[in-house]
């Protein structure tokens, strides 16, 4: 028998999302036992009180793994759905307005993909003072173009139709069209790509905190862990690394699988399989 591949998404994706919610969770109930210190125990390795080891500071490692993927969860999911508002808007108004808008707004989407992200993303975190707002800031201002292009050209196709030709002539107001008949077409491929930002957008939030123009250093970011983790390396403690480091992969792959999974359930030559 076949297997139904429409059933093994749905599992599939909502495994991802009990995962990763849980994780979110867990980080956040973890946010003080993550800054609590103990010099008694500082340095021990991986062991069954302390599964990921203990820092400098005997700080539990797991603990903090745990609290700084939450906050990076956190920051991906608001940039995600920042920067896909910004680019359902930017995109849709695009399509439909044409024009000196539609010139105007893809010549800003040229000019935002031309530049690389993580030069962007900190440029405008410096802009907007650092921390939490600035690497959120950062992050969903440069993470809306590719979405922006596919809406505008889903729209473009959906303006050749000849009901949407028809709706134009019996007076239907843009609106209108847009909220009963675009943006139904457009849903699946919105949702897909809002998912698929999540990835993006914590590994470059993690990026511009390990250079040290993101969060601040008192928070239990993945970046910081790991920016901290260097200078201990090279003594023998590589399990300050490897755990966060990991886990950070695995974090960012369940997101990548969720949004993969998502593509396939709302494709058409998929969705029924």
């Amino acid at each position: 028998m076949m297997k139904n591949r429409r059933k093994s998404t749905l599992f599939l994706l909502a495994f991802g999302c009990i995962v990763l919610s849980a994780v979110a969770l867990a980080g956040a109930l973890l946010a003080e036992e993550a800054a609590a210190t103990g010099f008694a125990r500082k340095n021990l390795p991986p062991c069954p009180a302390f599964p990921f080891g203990t820092d400098w500071m005997g700080r539990d490692m797991m603990a903090r793994t745990m609290a700084g993927l939450s906050l990076s969860i956190r920051v991906g999911a608001l940039t995600a759905c920042v920067s896909a508002v910004v680019a359902l808007a930017l995109g849709t108004a695009s399509a439909l307005l044409g024009g000196w808008v539609d010139s105007g707004i893809s010549w800003v989407i040229d000019l935002v993909m031309g530049i690389p992200h993580i030069l962007l993303i900190i440029l405008i975190s410096i802009a907007c003072g650092r921390g939490f707002w600035g690497v959120t800031a950062g992050v969903a201002l440069s993470h809306w173009t590719s979405l922006a292009r596919l809406v505008r050209g889903e729209i473009l196709q959906l303006k050749r139709a000849h009901w949407f030709r028809i709706s134009q002539r019996l007076g239907v107001s843009r609106r209108s069209m847009f909220w009963n008949h675009i943006f139904p077409h457009l849903l699946p491929q919105f949702l897909t790509g809002l998912v698929l930002q999540f990835p993006h957008a914590i590994l470059h939030e993690a990026g511009v905190t390990f250079l040290g123009f993101g969060l601040s250093p008192e928070q239990p970011a993945i970046g910081i862990i790991l920016e901290e983790s260097t200078r201990y390396l090279t003594t023998g403690r590589w399990w300050l690394a490897l755990f966060p480091g990991m886990s950070l992969v695995l974090v960012v792959a369940l997101f990548a699988l969720a949004g993969e999974r998502l593509r396939l359930l709302s494709a058409p030559a998929s969705a029924q399989e």
